[in-house]
């Protein structure tokens, strides 16, 4: 009897080590397999991370740093032009309003101004229709900030700026100007650009004189900007004006004016 109940005993155990031996290389692939799952999923996530980060990174890349400009070195030189404005007094502000230079945007090729110039300036558009931008991104020339502009949402965060502004134009010759000729003025493409509604206020009817832009490798496009509205249109600057202005111009002297 013990020697029966000895030899089941060890048949048991066998049995026990057998069925041991076909289990631990299936429990082993599945350590395997659940290790290469978690190396697969970290791959993602370190990807998605990678990616936020590079994307990240490309919004605070200031435009004015990565945009390469190409200048004709034929084209007439903004400081050389500056010397063809003529220098006089500011006149007085007084019979000035906005509507001395029409009531609201006028056309350019069947749309209003301030939709071409949006459709100018604004990258990754989305239009409405032929002549309404829905939505797009100003990288704004004043202060380098990324704007995402959506129709309606937050069309107030992107103005579009004279750059002679004018009640600044009205006290420099604008105002022997007639009507026509005013509003003309106001819808010029040269003297546009979509910008930061906060720097727009604070420019306000500023010359150059008394402001120029946060971001100073605009500063020599922005001027001159200034000098070639200035000798198109015929308007005058003041001394000081006239001195700012060198002194931009004098840091950048190949910068052209533009035609």
């Amino acid at each position: 009897m013990k020697r029966e109940l000895a030899q089941e005993l060890t048949r048991s155990a066998r049995g026990s080590k057998s069925s041991r031996s076909h289990r631990e290389p299936s429990k082993s692939r599945r350590v395997i397999a659940f290790l290469i799952f978690l190396v697969a999923i970290g791959g993602l996530i370190f990807a998605n991370i990678q990616e936020e980060k590079a994307e990240v990174v490309e919004e605070e890349v200031a435009p004015a740093e990565i945009v390469e400009r190409v200048i004709d070195p034929d084209a007439p030189k903004a400081l050389e032009k500056l010397d063809e404005i003529e220098i006089k007094g500011r006149a007085p502000k007084t019979g000035y309003s906005r509507n001395e230079f029409g009531n609201g945007w006028g056309q350019i090729n069947g749309c209003d101004a301030r939709n071409v110039i949006l459709f100018r300036d604004l990258t990754d558009i989305e239009m409405r229709d032929n002549c309404v931008v829905a939505s797009g991104t100003l990288h704004c020339p004043y202060t380098n900030k990324i704007i995402p502009f959506v129709r309606g949402e937050n069309s107030s965060e992107v103005h579009i700026d004279h750059v002679v502004a004018l009640s600044d134009a009205w006290q420099k010759g604008a105002q022997s100007w007639d009507r026509d000729k005013r509003i003309a003025f106001s819808n010029d493409p040269m003297n546009l650009l979509a910008v930061d509604g906060p720097a727009n206020q604070q420019k306000g009817d500023s010359d150059a004189a008394s402001w120029l832009p946060s971001v100073k490798s605009f500063r020599c496009q922005f001027v001159a900007r200034m000098v070639s509205v200035k000798l198109k249109w015929g308007l005058w600057n003041t001394q000081a004006e006239t001195d700012a202005m060198r002194r931009v111009l004098e840091t950048c002297p190949n910068e052209p004016i533009l035609q």
